[in-house]
């Protein structure tokens, strides 16, 4: 196994909070290799690079010899993870889990090592537990506790309802980690408690308390919301590369650093240097391309990220898309907006008519794809790039 000093550095790359603050390096300390947890529920047949963040960390641990478990919440999935949501999530039905989990295990082993990589379904452990043992679980909680947790509280004081089965959700996540003596939980800022639940549940049971560690939730094109599929504002590992590649080149700048750090393989060192060297007159432009090329060839191969970057760039070179491009947001009515108003309140055409004559001739795309669709709406929180004609462009972003 690699030094410690080495470790630590890596391991804390991109974190948020790692619980307790010590804690990694007494668990490194212990010279064996660690159990390594993350959960994902199956709510969603196909993965974004948002879900990589995580997915990344575990490859980390797997490259530096500890023990991954992917675990897949095909038991807490017919519950429905009450994080941050505003109202009782609707939990899937088993066929559902069945087939999204499928896609799941072949999908992660685009990242991690098919080998070294230990799959387990939570309904191993929980289908099998009776009613009376899901009790004596249960009573490892208090519901006060439960109230703590911000969305809990924030529905509660608002008079929104909160089902009886959304306070189980927590307690058999933490259980997982008592079926599988977990060392180590990753998860997202926005599992926060129920990884400490974990710990606390772990304690109860006489094991010693998971090491907890927080990834961020990585914004999404527009660079505001986090990445969802239902927001639009997503890049799938299972998108076409050209379509990969053009999504990873309309992110800003600014936002360009933030997914070398949560998405990149490359060193910190590296990254820094190629910071450097933007900040010394490289075109950011060209440090986009190395970010889109890299991410493309994860989730396909060289060659097709390779093809994927000429097209990109003879669509520079033949006037297609302009280099500096005008960036705006506007407000979706009702969470979505029309194409013709978009393109209108974009100063794309000068209106809604227009917007419609010039679908009509085939002149209206959006990130390069033909609209023909006059009906055609888009969802707030999405981001893409807007043509009208050979010369009139905008990159809008939809709140």
């Amino acid at each position: 196994m690699s030094d410690i000093k080495q470790q630590l550095a890596e391991l804390a790359r991109g974190t948020d909070e790692v619980l307790p603050e010590d804690g990694l390096e007494a668990k490194l300390k212990k010279g064996r290799p660690l159990i390594v947890k993350t959960g994902f529920d199956p709510t969603a047949p196909d993965l974004h690079i948002g879900h990589t963040v995580l997915i990344n960390k575990m490859r980390q641990f797997q490259e530096f010899g500890h023990e991954v478990v992917f675990l897949i919440g095909d038991f807490t999935g017919m519950i429905g993870d009450p994080s941050g949501k505003n109202a009782t999530r609707p939990p899937l039905s088993a066929d559902e889990i069945k087939q999204n989990a499928e896609t799941y295990e072949s999908q992660i082993f685009k990242i991690l090592d098919a080998d070294k990589t230990r799959i387990e379904f939570n309904s191993n452990w929980m289908g099998s537990m009776d009613a009376a043992g899901l009790v004596r679980l249960a009573s490892h909680h208090t519901v006060a506790r439960m109230l703590e947790r911000d969305d809990f509280k924030k529905r509660y004081e608002g008079g929104q309802p909160i089902s009886i089965h959304e306070f189980l959700y927590p307690i058999v996540q933490g259980y997982d980690s008592v079926a599988l003596k977990a060392d180590v939980e990753l998860g997202g800022t926005d599992q926060k408690f129920n990884l400490l639940v974990g710990r606390q549940l772990q304690q109860d049971f006489d094991q010693e308390p998971q090491l907890v560690m927080t990834t961020p939730l990585l914004e999404g094109l527009d660079g505001v919301q986090k990445m969802s599929k239902s927001l639009g504002n997503y890049v799938g590992i299972t998108d076409a590369p050209g379509e990969m590649f053009g999504k990873l080149m309309s992110i800003s700048d600014e936002l360009m650093w933030r997914y070398f750090e949560l998405l990149s393989f490359r060193s910190l060192d590296d990254v820094a240097g190629l910071h450097k060297r933007v900040d010394d007159g490289m075109n950011p432009r060209d440090a986009k391309f190395e970010l889109a090329l890299e991410i493309v060839t994860r989730f396909h191969d060289a060659n097709a990220a390779e093809a994927a970057k000429q097209v990109f760039i003879s669509r520079f070179r033949e006037g297609e898309m302009p280099e500096d491009m005008l960036e705006l947001t506007l407000e979706a009515q009702d969470g979505e907006l029309g194409i013709a108003h978009l393109l209108k309140g974009a100063g794309l055409v000068s209106s809604t008519s227009e917007a419609f004559r010039m679908i009509k001739q085939g002149a209206v795309r959006i990130d390069g794809e033909r609209v023909e669709d006059r009906s055609l709406t888009i969802d707030a929180g999405s981001t893409n790039v807007y043509q009208v004609g050979r010369r009139r462009f905008a990159r809008v972003s939809l709140s």
